[in-house]
């Protein structure tokens, strides 16, 4: 829960849905009868009337129409659109969607190298298809029939056992050797790391679980469910204006993210194109961590104690030392007893990158709710997602100095986590991971 933004909603990546006009070789949407609007001109019919909110936010959590607006036709959400193709796989600085799903793959026994092609062959061919707001290729459920793409992006990556599982332990990269243990961890080996990992995000719920069940079937008889997380979002255009997402503490969660603005962000965020091995080229790195909240403790605690566990304003993540959120912290400023307005173990001194050698990572977080524990309280937090080019100088780092001190580890548990190998974007043609099964 590292003290950064949200990336921004002008990514490349996200642009309208195109009209039938534009994509005259597309065919219709698979089962329309003839006569009948296809999905495709559906949504371009609502793309011309609509507004495609996936560029109006830019550098906020969301995508969001600007302000003042006073009303937002449903057919905007529906009509954004992310690109499957290009140079990093979408899902990364894609902007915040408003549901989720992360889900860990085994192969299955007797599934190898070649297994293993076939199968990122077909989630690819269905990921690009569902993320056009059109039908999968074979058996579509129809979930998502009257749905545009809704920013649907599905983002493909390798845990550490993928290697030895297809024989490709040669190529497994340093980057990928286990995280460290950690003292607070309490983590739950069951829902922990895999052999594949995929994160699904729209910013409508139907249209997400019309992935995931697209995705969980083309699996087959290669691979098996692990593990699966379920999270959400606030939805684009459920606040005044943009702004920088809320988790369920009630907090501003992520004002210090890197931005893709800034002329380091790929250097920190991306493997470089001559980075090794040469499969990873334009990729990431993810650490997936289920960071379940102890919300009942949390919010016995006043207003003012929890800011100052925080380090920030809960009201508009402003930092108790002064000013707006985006105002920088001053670390050394006391109030009239000398005591330091930002207490030293505040969670937003701790993760500052200029307080851990310059560590950054990009926060692309979604929270859950998964009802009462057996314990009697809330089972609900973060699905914490990070990227960074390596997480020996990302993630690690941070949370090796959390773990050391910080006021807010009192309230939250690490229960389960993962790391996985994210390559670059698929060319026109391509297959997710193609460089990797077939080099």
């Amino acid at each position: 829960m590292a003290d950064q933004s949200t990336p921004g909603t002008s990514a490349p990546s996200a642009r309208k849905a195109p009209t039938p006009e534009e994509s005259p070789g597309t065919p219709p949407s698979a089962g329309s009868p003839t006569g009948v609007m296809s999905r495709r001109r559906l949504l371009g019919t609502a793309g011309a009337t609509g507004l495609a909110l996936g560029a109006a936010g830019a550098a906020v959590g969301y995508a969001a129409a600007p302000a003042p607006v006073k009303t937002v036709p449903l057919t905007s959400v529906g009509a954004d659109m992310a690109m499957f193709h290009g140079k990093h796989q979408p899902g990364i600085t894609t902007a915040l969607q408003a549901r989720g799903h992360l889900v860990a793959f085994d192969l299955t026994a007797g599934s190898g190298r070649r297994e293993a092609a076939a199968l990122l062959r077909r989630w690819s061919v269905t990921a690009e298809r569902l993320m056009a707001g059109e039908a999968a290729a074979h058996e579509d459920t129809d979930v998502a029939r009257d749905a545009g793409p809704s920013s649907l992006t599905v983002t493909f990556g390798f845990g550490h056992s993928f290697f030895s599982r297809t024989g490709l332990e040669k190529q497994r990269p340093l980057a990928l050797d286990p995280l460290p243990d950690f003292s607070s961890d309490r983590l739950d080996k069951a829902r922990s790391d895999g052999d594949l990992w995929v994160q699904i995000g729209a910013n409508d719920a139907l249209v997400a679980f019309h992935a995931l069940r697209a995705i969980q079937k083309d699996a087959g008889a290669a691979a098996r469910v692990r593990w699966q997380m379920n999270g959400f979002n606030r939805s684009p255009g459920a606040t005044t204006e943009p702004m920088t997402a809320r988790n369920l503490m009630g907090q501003i969660d992520g004002t210090r993210n890197p931005k893709p603005s800034e002329p380091d962000f790929d250097g920190r965020i991306f493997v470089p194109a001559s980075g090794t091995p040469e499969w990873m080229a334009n990729g990431s790195y993810a650490v997936v961590r289920r960071i379940r909240m102890l919300l009942d403790d949390w919010e016995k605690l006043s207003g003012k104690a929890q800011e100052d566990v925080i380090g920030r304003k809960k009201s508009d993540g402003a930092p108790l030392s002064g000013g707006t959120e985006t105002t920088p912290m001053d670390l050394d400023k006391t109030d009239a007893d000398g005591n330091l307005i930002v207490p030293v173990n505040a969670h937003a001194r701790i993760t500052r990158p200029d307080q851990n050698g310059g560590a950054a990572m990009l926060r692309r977080p979604f929270s859950f709710h998964d009802g009462i524990g057996a314990d009697g309280t809330p089972d609900a937090g973060l699905l914490f997602v990070c990227w960074q080019a390596d997480p020996v100088r990302g993630f690690v780092p941070v949370q090796r100095k959390l773990d050391r001190g910080d006021a807010l580890s009192t309230y939250i548990r690490h229960e389960s986590s993962g790391l996985f190998a994210v390559p670059g974007g698929a060319a026109e043609g391509e297959y997710v991971g193609q460089r990797l099964l077939e080099g």
